[in-house]
């Protein structure tokens, strides 16, 4: 039989009040007041708990607190990942995040999702990962819905909401979000 970690993991619907879950989510909230409250600012102290945050990651990590996430080992980040204030990542499924990916202010990553189902969404919900691809830029206030894939060079406007996949190179804004050119000299739609 599954833990409920484990069928969290897997997409499947899950109890997120787990005993397994709820002390990791308490863990990385500790974590976090240390990186929010008492560091506040990049120095080494802070370099060390975004590792420990983040085991998943590269070193090469710039988070400007306050940043906020449910567990933190289900972020995958390549090198120079660079997190703005006020973001938020709901990594209860992966997300991975190339490396040179810029994070503008308040930028939120939902990889969580509850049924429809009024009565199924009181006890369990379930998440579906998130991809971002190298060399990204993802403006200010942009929301990140689960299961979404933003391809290698794409720029999200600020105060876009992503509901369905950015192919690589294109400029994305809007509510939802909609592709509304290539970037990097490719011309083709």
């Amino acid at each position: 039989m599954k833990s409920e970690k484990e069928k969290m993991l897997s997409g499947e619907n899950y109890n997120a009040m787990d005993s397994e879950l709820v002390k990791a989510r308490l863990n990385a909230k500790k974590i976090l007041h240390k990186i929010n409250v008492t560091e506040y600012w990049m120095n080494k102290n802070t370099r060390k708990l975004i590792a420990e945050l983040l085991p998943n990651s590269k070193n090469v990590v710039h988070i400007e607190p306050p940043f906020h996430c449910d567990y933190g080992y289900n972020i995958e980040c390549g090198e120079n990942v660079f997190f703005n204030v006020n973001c938020v990542v709901l990594d209860v499924a992966k997300v991975s995040i190339g490396s040179n990916v810029l994070f503008g202010p308040g930028v939120h990553l939902y990889t969580a999702t509850h049924p429809l189902d009024k009565i199924k969404r009181r006890t369990v919900e379930s998440a579906k990962p998130i991809t971002i691809g190298d060399d990204c830029w993802i403006g200010g206030q942009v929301v990140i819905c689960p299961g979404i894939t933003i391809g290698a060079g794409s720029v999200i406007g600020a105060g876009s909401v992503v509901t369905k996949d950015i192919p690589e190179d294109c400029l994305a804004v809007g509510n939802p979000a909609r592709v509304i050119r290539k970037l990097n000299g490719n011309q083709e739609m």
